[in-house]
């Protein structure tokens, strides 16, 4: 039996030849019962591969994703940006944005600003408290009106409640 193998080409190969049928494809020996091709385990391809080759036996990566998207932006590996002034972000070597959120600390004002750009309301005129309607600074004690003073009460947690000030009433002389 002159039997013989057939490649894409055309090429006729004998019994016992190794051939590539086709482009892409794994090698074959020429058997009576027609080609008998390899299957070679392919080595994994790397999962963020962003070009692959088709050329031989198996397939092979030619490029890997060396970048982060984070909200349809793309950033470079190793890069550092602040999607909003409250996030700081990287772009680790792995390709994955890495981000931590500021937590702001509760204002020791009761009129803090948001400053455009920064994360955290800050109190422009330092810490202060209520007195009545009236704001008055921390750390002193405030003459309110003729009877009246008044001072933050500055025990550890006193904004995170009323932010109300503590007043003491004298007699005063009504004149």
């Amino acid at each position: 039996g002159g039997k013989g193998c057939v490649d894409d080409s055309g090429f006729v190969y004998t019994l016992g030849e190794r051939f590539f049928p086709g482009h892409s494809s794994c090698p074959c020996v020429c058997t009576g019962d027609g080609p008998v091709c390899d299957q070679p385990e392919c080595p994994q391809i790397h999962p963020k591969c962003t070009k692959i080759e088709h050329n031989g036996c198996c397939p092979e990566c030619k490029e890997v994703k060396n970048f982060c998207e984070y909200r349809g932006e793309t950033y470079k590996v190793l890069e550092e940006f602040k999607p909003s002034p409250c996030e700081w972000c990287r772009c680790e070597a792995s390709s994955e944005a890495h981000c931590v959120v500021a937590d702001c600390a509760v204002p020791e004002c009761v009129n803090p600003v948001y400053e455009p750009e920064q994360c955290c309301p800050i109190c422009k005129n330092g810490p202060n408290c209520f007195a009545g309607s009236t704001i008055i600074p921390a750390g002193k004690e405030v003459k309110v009106d003729e009877c009246t003073i008044c001072h933050c009460s500055q025990n550890g947690d006193w904004w995170k409640t009323e932010r109300q000030a503590t007043c003491v009433k004298r007699e005063c002389d009504r004149l």
